[in-house]
């Protein structure tokens, strides 16, 4: 082609529709078919302009490049031929063509407001054939989108031609039009959602809604129970599942239920499988067996005062007659009186009727209730008589000693210590018994004269702490006493003017023997911190006759020494490792036997005669074997949480006190439950204690303010159990703030018993 030719563009001219698109046509001439069937003409050129002179140079040069000797393309033969088919034989003039008035026009050409030409089609008519020929006339075209994206537009949507529909009238026009006009048949009120108009029903329509609402067939020839459609067949097809060949595990022999089938038959041959036996047959009842009621015809038996006879019921009398004798026979007063009365109220089941004849005797209603009661009398019915045991029940309960028998045991308060400033915490009777210590609140330890009450030293260990507990060692040869303030337990041997100057010298003796060992003592290697540190207590202290010192990593709450006074234990209940410790007075070293403690440590004791030491916890108390370092025994008192314990002097038997106001006595020999539990206050049981002189006494301390003195007897013989009596309750001690009594102790030899008290006194009870 020309090069003028080839720089020129194709557009197509559209129709003036706001839904045309510009369509773009290749130089091949399929897509020109295609806009030629469907009424559409491509206009060659650049652009097109206002003027018509113009226009006819751009066809005249169109024409002149398909009358050049080039050869055309495929397509414009085709188009060619197409144009011919449909009477296009002609080609339009000029004239004809601008004026929209050719053989197979379809437009006709205006002037736009800017004077330009422009292209107007007609409507395009579809054939009968079209595909949407049976489809519902839709006059709005937007599809499925919602009429709501509408709302801020005065239209609905567009026509098949592109232009917009407008909005229907609502609101005050539509109710101004509706009261204007009458409704017209078919109106539903409805809006049709395609094209925003109210919904109109045909007289058809109407018919088959109303036959609906009224359970009535739609429509004539209508079958509500149509033949079921069998979209798949019901025939059963003999054909594979799979053309897949068949696996070899289909031929080869299972070993799995080979496996199975062998269990099976080991089972049947070790006889745990038995073969099917069929239930035996019921044998059917022998006629020639006769059975015979038991009351039927009862036989007298031969007196036996144990024997009861079955109640036999009484003969009828003249009343049950059908025919009774007139002067039987009710009135109609008693006879009123009879059916308003209760049935529990009438004197008789029944009313005596007069009849002729027996056969005129009606059903008794009450027959079956009497044979009821009458089966309930043989059933319930005594048959052996038995005699009623009369026993006092107060010959039961065994035979107590008289309390006069069992003297001497404390009866009264004969002296009353005075000087400590809050509770007194703790205190303890010397082994010589001259002396009593105490301490309390105030963290002083004081030493009294037992039998006067008089006050000979003190000492104030720490200010601010309270004194926990006081313990005296074991012994008469040395005076040496350990108290327990905070975390330090101090060593000391109090400066008594009466006291003896060799037995003073002796105690000091032993304190100080451990600071020589310390110092000439082997090292050790192990590189392990001490669990104490043993030092001086200071210029101040030593002066008062404190001698030595070490601490602990928790509050101390419990001291117990051991019998020989070389050793003494330490609790303290809030450690982890080192609540239990113990402790050698002659090295000035302390030990931690137990690494791993199960509960809160409460207390700790040593066995009077034996290498075993008693550990309680909150609910147990174990006791250990010290030579050979294994446990013995876990006593289980039951209890909820053990205050305190003590061993008994000959070692088999043990009383536990605990806060949920019961006190235990256990016999180690018997079981490691509790023999006797006793429960005599009313509150918590601070502190128990036998007596170590040889008396069969013990004592409990409670937070009611009392004392219990009991009798404990405990014999050699293993065959007899130990004796338990209450003796006293002592009271004389004030409740302060709910705390009693807090700890007691007993005279090493007399009957004489000592308390402490949160009323900040000590009272000595003889």
């Amino acid at each position: 082609m020309a090069p003028e030719s080839a720089s020129k563009k194709r557009k197509a001219v559209t129709r003036d529709s706001p839904e045309s698109e510009e369509v773009a046509l290749s130089d091949g001439g399929d897509d020109f078919e295609v806009a030629l069937l469907n009424g559409i003409q491509v206009q060659s050129g650049d652009e097109i302009d206002g003027d018509s002179s113009d226009l006819l140079e751009d066809e005249e040069e169109s024409g002149e490049e398909l009358d050049s000797d080039e050869v055309p393309s495929d397509g414009e033969d085709d188009v060619r031929e197409l144009v011919k088919e449909n009477g296009f034989s002609r080609e339009p003039t000029p004239e004809e063509e601008l004026n929209g008035e050719g053989p197979g026009a379809n437009y006709h050409i205006t002037k736009d407001a800017n004077g330009n030409l422009r292209y107007v089609y007609n409507e395009i008519d579809p054939v009968y054939d079209s595909d949407d020929s049976d489809a519902p006339a839709t006059t709005n075209t937007i599809g499925n989108i919602p009429l709501s994206f509408y709302d801020s537009y005065p239209h609905i949507g567009y026509d098949i031609n592109g232009k917009k529909i407008p909005r229907p009238a609502k609101g005050e026009a539509l109710d101004a039009l509706l009261d204007s006009i009458e409704v017209p048949k078919g109106w539903t009120g409805l809006t049709d959602p395609a094209t925003g108009k109210p919904l109109e029903l045909s007289q058809q329509e109407l018919e088959v809604l109303k036959r609906i609402q009224m359970n009535e067939v739609p429509e004539e020839g209508y079958d509500p129970y149509p033949d079921m459609v069998e979209y798949f067949t019901s025939k059963t097809e003999t054909m594979p599942l799979s053309a897949a060949p068949e696996p070899k595990r289909r031929f080869v022999p299972s070993k799995h239920e080979t496996k199975r089938v062998m269990k099976i038959v080991r089972a049947i041959r070790e006889g745990r499988i038995l073969p099917y036996k069929p239930p035996p047959e019921e044998e059917e009842e022998d006629l020639d067996v006769k059975r015979y009621d038991i009351w039927a015809n009862e036989a007298p038996r031969p007196d036996n005062p144990t024997n009861i006879p079955a109640p036999k019921l009484p003969p009828p009398g003249y009343e049950e007659s059908y025919h009774p004798p007139p002067e039987y026979l009710p009135d109609k007063d008693e006879k009123k009186v009879w059916e308003e009365a209760d049935e529990e109220d009438r004197d008789k089941e029944f009313l005596p009727t007069n009849h002729d004849s027996l056969r005129k005797v009606p059903g008794y209603a009450r027959f079956i209730k009497e044979k009821f009661e009458r089966c309930l009398d043989l059933y319930l019915a005594p048959r052996v008589r038995r005699s009623k045991l009369n026993i006092d029940p107060e010959s039961l309960l065994p035979k107590l000693p008289s309390p006069e028998e069992l003297r001497p045991f404390p009866t009264m308060c004969a002296t009353k210590f005075l000087g400590h400033e809050g509770r007194v915490r703790s205190l303890a009777v010397a082994p010589s018994g001259h002396w009593l210590a105490s301490g309390g609140d105030d963290g002083t330890v004081r030493v009294w004269e037992l039998t006067t009450g008089h006050q000979v030293w003190s000492v104030r260990l720490e200010k601010g702490e309270a004194v926990n507990v006081v313990r005296w060692r074991p012994g008469t040869e040395a005076i040496v006493l350990a108290a327990a303030t905070g975390e330090d337990v101090y060593l000391m041997s109090p400066r008594i003017a009466d006291l003896n100057k060799e037995v003073a010298a002796k105690s000091r003796e032993i304190v100080d023997a451990g600071w020589g060992f310390a110092a000439n003592g082997a090292k050790s290697n192990t590189k392990k911190e001490p669990a104490a540190q043993w030092v001086r207590p200071g210029s101040r202290l030593e002066g008062d006759g404190v001698l030595a010192k070490f601490g602990l990593r928790k509050t101390v709450k419990v001291i117990s020494w051991h019998r020989r006074g070389e050793y003494f234990a330490t609790v303290s209940p809030q450690g982890q490792t080192s609540a239990v410790a113990i402790h050698t007075l002659s090295k000035h070293l302390t030990q931690l036997p137990f690494r791993k403690l199960k509960g809160l440590a409460q207390s700790a004791q040593f066995h009077p005669s034996k290498p075993i030491f008693f550990v309680a916890t909150q609910r147990m108390i174990r006791s250990y074997d010290l030579s050979k370092q294994e446990l013995l025994k876990i006593i289980q008192p039951g209890a909820r949480w053990i205050s305190s314990f003590d061993v008994h002097p000959g070692g088999d038997n043990l009383i536990v006190g605990s806060y949920d106001k019961r006190l235990l006595w256990h016999d180690l020999e018997l079981s490691v439950r509790p023999y006797k539990t006793l429960r005599y206050h009313k509150k918590a049981i601070r502190a128990v204690k036998f007596h170590q002189g040889g008396l069969p006494l013990f004592a409990d301390a409670s937070d009611d303010g009392s004392l219990q003195i009991f009798h404990g007897k405990v014999v050699e013989d293993m065959m007899e159990n130990a004796s338990i009596v209450p003796l006293k309750v002592l009271r004389g001690h004030q409740v302060k703030k709910e705390l009693g009594v807090l700890d007691l102790d007993w005279h090493p030899r007399e009957p004489w018993c000592v308390s402490a008290g949160a009323d900040g006194t000590c009272r000595l009870w003889t």
